[in-house]
């Protein structure tokens, strides 16, 4: 196993940061691109880990350790920010998350006190018994794979615009 609290807070924290250097500033052609039908753009990714940092991890966190396995925590419907429309620029986007980010980094460490709690478990609707280190290593993958997916989606932004390159660029082969 490799996860460990310090590491997974140092990602943690880093998200907002990256996901500010690398989109502020940009056009909304780039902000705007998604992969077709049924895709995100990254505005509607940034929405996505809002709602994620207001209902699905600290949330589910906290019931764990009040419940354990004794109740299931609730769904996070991972599609409900599709259903909200925003007229925020990307830059109040940003700090909503990076606000929202802060104070559940601030929360986890109030909440984990040491690493024998990591084993605690709950009950996940979908999985069942979880443990808090599997729901912690999850929101630390969930960041870098949504950062992977912006960049993904930006970079078939110009996936007919490379031309032959494309065989040596992996990230437009997906």
């Amino acid at each position: 196993m490799n996860f460990t609290m310090e590491e997974a807070i140092e990602l943690l924290e880093r998200t907002p940061k990256t996901l500010e250097s690398f989109l502020v500033g940009l056009s909304d052609n780039w902000l705007q691109c998604n992969e077709g039908e049924g895709s995100w753009n990254v505005f509607e990714v940034i929405d996505h880990l809002i709602e994620g940092e207001k209902h699905n991890w600290i949330p589910r966190l906290a019931m764990i350790l009040q419940e354990g396995e004794s109740k299931p925590f609730p769904v996070f419907d991972r599609f409900s920010h599709l259903n909200q429309y925003s007229e925020s620029s990307i830059e109040e986007k940003l700090h909503e998350f990076k606000t929202r980010r802060t104070q559940n980094i601030s929360k986890l460490k109030k909440l984990i006190a040491s690493d024998t709690q990591l084993e605690i478990t709950g009950f996940h609707p979908s999985f069942g018994v979880v443990k808090i280190r599997e729901l912690l290593s999850t929101w630390v993958v969930h960041d870098l794979t949504h950062i992977a997916q912006i960049v993904r989606v930006m970079a078939k932004r110009y996936k007919e615009d490379v031309g032959p390159w494309t065989e040596y660029l992996g990230i437009l082969k997906n």
